[in-house]
């Protein structure tokens, strides 16, 4: 289970949503914890129902020092790349973090410096540490949320269960239909034997 992390100033975990995602935004998260905060279901949030996720997202909103959510939207994924997106995604939450963190823990082993602020990268980061895993908790929720709303106006690509992921049902709806102004230009949205002009 995620522990603090044993740190005598104030740590904030960083952590992203969608990387791996065909259509929609990078959502990244940062997140500060109270030292005595503690919660039993709080972990990668992989490892989460999505019931569960769902619960925490307010206990972890409420209960947090401070925390930030950034959304990247897709046409700046495409500009920047995935990783850069992510990492410009956890800047633009810490940015919203009142107070400032001493020290940011990242999930991954991928950064670039925030300030002067010095920084870890930690692989397996929000199954390490619990300000991580709220992170992970809040990018992912945040992003569901994104993903459902947007299965509204989208409803052929059926978003509001594979969340932009690449399904068998979403990229035959892309082979069908077509891509969105969500979907991501610079990835490979159909396999190279399913044409798709863009």
């Amino acid at each position: 289970m995620p522990v603090h992390y044993d740190f005598g100033g104030i740590a904030a975990g960083c952590d992203e949503a969608g990387r791996g995602c065909l259509a929609g935004p990078v959502v990244a998260a940062a997140c500060i914890l109270p030292k005595d905060f503690h919660h039993p279901w709080l972990n990668d949030s992989k490892q989460i129902t999505e019931k569960r996720r769902e619960a925490l997202r307010p206990i972890i909103e409420k209960e947090a020092i401070t925390w930030g959510v950034s959304i990247v939207p897709p046409h700046e994924v495409d500009k920047l790349n995935i990783l850069w997106a992510s990492i410009e995604g956890m800047h633009r939450a810490l940015l919203q973090l009142i107070p400032q963190p001493e020290l940011v823990l990242v999930d991954g082993n991928r950064f670039k410096p925030y300030g002067d602020i010095p920084y870890e990268t930690v692989v397996g980061g929000d199954g390490t540490y619990l300000s991580i895993s709220a992170a992970s908790v809040l990018a992912k929720t945040h992003r569901d949320e994104f993903m459902v709303e947007a299965a509204g106006e989208y409803p052929q690509y059926g978003w509001q269960k594979n969340k932009g992921y690449p399904t068998a049902e979403h990229r035959k709806a892309i082979a069908e239909f077509g891509a969105t102004d969500l979907h991501r230009k610079s990835f490979q949205l159909l396999p190279k034997q399913m044409k798709l002009d863009i």
